[in-house]
This record gives structure tokens, sequence and C-alpha cells, in this order.
């Protein structure tokens, strides 16, 4: 099969995951339009704030959900399709593609006129789906900034730089599940190249906050007291 087609089926099959808004239909089911209240965004942070914690983490799990899904199903037909060697050399990369197609369908949903959320919880499953190692990093590269100031934008950026760096170094040492012998280095920086740009992403999503972090105006999130809503 070729490999062009295989990479366009994973975004694809990502991006119709990623569309599955969490926040929109939980908040419904709640009796509110999330997209109409506090930030707008369609995100946990969001929800967090307006209807509290158990709804932030129910929000949190369910796009987690979304990506690890996706992979899982990309991984399992091409894992068959494929063969076990052309798999075994490409099986990163084609995790890395669908988690990127519902990062893209979360922050940029078709149906709801392209007005999701950030992709932060969404790269969250991707990073679980990708192996532990990465869980670990992840999770402190996000609890430590954000336990010390209670920003969640930062807490995200810091966890995408520790996730990116990550994946260059483990990628070269092949430390992550893999031979180095047996992923091409074509493939790595492939690898890389979608990584930066989902990096890239992220930051973008994020240009509001970053403004806000740096003229000191940014709010903070608390997970169990009460929070200010606009």
């Amino acid at each position: 099969m070729n490999m062009l087609g295989v990479r366009i089926i994973c975004i694809l099959v990502g991006y119709i995951f990623g569309t599955f808004q969490t926040a929109v239909l939980y908040c419904k089911l709640k009796g509110v339009d999330i997209r109409n209240v506090g930030s707008g965004n369609a995100g946990t942070t969001n929800t967090l704030r307006v209807l509290g914690a158990k709804a932030g983490f129910t929000v949190l799990f369910g796009d987690m959900i979304k990506c690890i899904l996706a992979i899982v199903i990309t991984s399992l037909v091409f894992k068959n399709v494929l063969g076990d060697e052309v798999y075994t050399s490409y099986n990163y990369l084609l995790r890395i593609y669908t988690a990127a197609g519902c990062v893209l369908g979360h922050d940029f949903p078709v149906f709801l006129k392209f007005k999701g959320g950030k992709g932060i919880a969404v790269t969250s499953g991707y990073i679980i789906a990708m192996h532990w190692t990465f869980v670990i990093v992840g999770m402190l590269g996000f609890l430590i900034p954000f336990n010390i100031t209670h920003f969640v934008s930062l807490g995200s950026l810091c966890l995408y730089t520790c996730f990116f760096i990550q994946l260059i170094v483990e990628g070269q040492t092949g430390l992550f599940g893999i031979g180095i012998d047996l992923m091409p280095q074509s493939i790595r920086i492939e690898m890389y190249i979608v990584a930066f740009i989902l990096t890239a992403l992220a930051f973008y999503q994020h240009r509001s906050n970053i403004k806000k972090l740096m003229s000191g105006k940014e709010r903070k999130t608390y997970i169990f007291k009460k929070n200010k809503i606009d």
C-alpha cells in the first residue's frame, strides 16, 4: 500500500475522532453552551471553570480517549495491512499522524464552524499512546509549572515543549520501545517535523494566553476551588 495514502488515512481517521467535541456535548447535557460562557473555548479548562472539577475531568478524559481510540484503530488496521516488518518501522510515525489529525479535528471541527479547543487534552491522549516514558515527563512538565503558578496555559506549553524535546532525544537514542536500527533516520526526522508543527500550533492557539502571561493578566485556575468566570 502507498505510504502517502497511509499517512492521509491516519490524518483523516484522527480528524473524524477529533471532531467529537466532548466539552460541547457534555455541557449541552448540563444545559450550557460552553462556547458562549467563560473564555468561550470548548476545552477542559473552560469547562472546569464553568461547571467544576467533575465536569473538567470528564471532558479531559473524553478528549484523551478519542485520540487513544483513533491511534488504536489505525495501528490495528495498518499492522495487518502493512505486515510486521514495515509496520515496525512506521508504527510511531503513523501514531503521530493520527494524533495530528485528531488535534486538527479538535481545534478546527468542521461541524462547529472550525471553532473548537486548543488540543492539549488530545495531545495528552497521544502521549499516553506513545510510550510510558512520555507520560512521566509529560505529567511533570505540566504539573510542576501549573502547581507553582496555577496557569493552565503555562503548564500546557511546558508539556508541549517537553514532549517535542523528549521525542527528539528518545528518537535519536532508540529509547522508546524500538531499536534505532529499525526506524530509519528519514522517518524519525519526519516525526520531528510533525511534532514541531503540532507544538507551533499549540503556541499559536495559546497566543492570547501568552500575551496575558507577559502582561501579568492571565487568569489562574484552581481544580478544587471556585474559579472566577468572566
